[in-house]
């Protein structure tokens, strides 16, 4: 008979447990109570190194209800629900899709941990909504409608409910993509862009800036059971879902890549702070922007007001 040796399974490598996650770019094999630990260091190094959360703050979380935001929320809510000198709310908005993400499961998020949870909607704040929009222009712009347009109404919101802090969940992937999108375009204004606050605009943090989208994803699930990870019907025609595939393909041979693009994005926009132009205030809506308000700009191509 011959005897047949079964492979172990890969074995966590600072405990030697079983692994649920293999790092390529680090090399480590990492069980659950060390990739939870390992996560939660990466966001908790970013907000202290960069003091993006003070005494005395209201952090506003946009929350979809996607996977990034679902996972922020709960790492914040594990990171703050102890402070009594911080406090937290979940903003969301209503983009107005036909059939993609029901705003009554973000608030339902929000309400299992106890944080105030605020809706906003599009077809509310600019008496249309991205559908609508799509039904007269076309899909070609629509996620640059919409992330315009998103990012005005939450910046409107986390100021009108007192936050000092606007919490993305943004992770290593989506801002490695914006950099290379940049380059792509030759857009040198936005690689030059200026990080810091601007008057009018509160904030924006960033926690999971250093941890890729399949470990935020792996950390949504295994806190909350579930996980979303649908895409809007409109996305097909999105500039990044290209770089996405690009960027993957690439980094699958060459792991830092990512993190090389977001140090080459955070060095170019520190250089770009000392260039940084005057913000101005839009007549028509009253939010800061730059030369030009792009949201009222964009109103008025769809043919809608505020």
């Amino acid at each position: 008979m011959i005897k047949v040796d079964l492979i172990s399974p890969m074995r966590c490598s600072k405990c030697r447990r079983p692994a649920i996650l293999f790092q390529r770019y680090s090399g480590l094999h990492l069980c659950q109570e060390h990739f939870f630990a390992d996560l939660e260091a990466k966001a908790k190094r970013d907000i202290r190194v960069r003091r993006w959360i003070r005494p005395n703050d209201t952090v506003a979380v946009a929350l979809s209800g996607g996977k990034d935001s679902t996972a922020l929320l709960h790492f914040l809510h594990s990171l703050l629900f102890r402070r009594r000198d911080v406090q937290l709310l979940a903003i969301t908005v209503d983009e107005g899709i036909e059939g993609y993400r029901d705003p009554c499961d973000a608030r339902r998020i929000a309400e299992g941990l106890g944080v105030p949870h605020v809706t906003v909607s599009f077809r509310e704040h600019y008496g249309t909504t991205i559908d609508g929009i799509v039904a007269r222009k076309g899909d070609t712009l629509s996620c640059s409608y919409c992330g315009v347009l998103r990012r005005h109404l939450l910046n409107v919101t986390a100021r009108e409910e007192h936050a000092t802090r606007l919490a993305l969940g943004f992770n290593l992937d989506d801002e490695a993509q914006s950099v290379l999108m940049n380059v792509l375009r030759g857009d040198c204004g936005r690689l030059l862009r200026a990080s810091g606050p601007r008057e009018g605009m509160v904030p924006r943090i960033k926690p999971f800036l250093h941890v890729p989208e399949r470990e935020v994803a792996l950390y949504s699930y295994l806190k909350t059971g579930r996980i979303d990870t649908s895409r809007c019907p409109y996305s097909h025609n999105a500039l990044r879902a290209g770089v996405r595939r690009i960027l993957n393909a690439y980094a699958w041979d060459h792991p830092g890549t990512r993190h090389a693009l977001v140090n080459l994005g955070e060095e170019l926009s520190e250089l770009g702070a000392a260039r940084e132009g005057a913000v101005h205030t839009c007549e028509r809506c009253g939010e800061p922007c730059g030369d030009v308000c792009r949201s009222c700009q964009i109103l008025s191509e769809v043919g809608d007001g505020m």
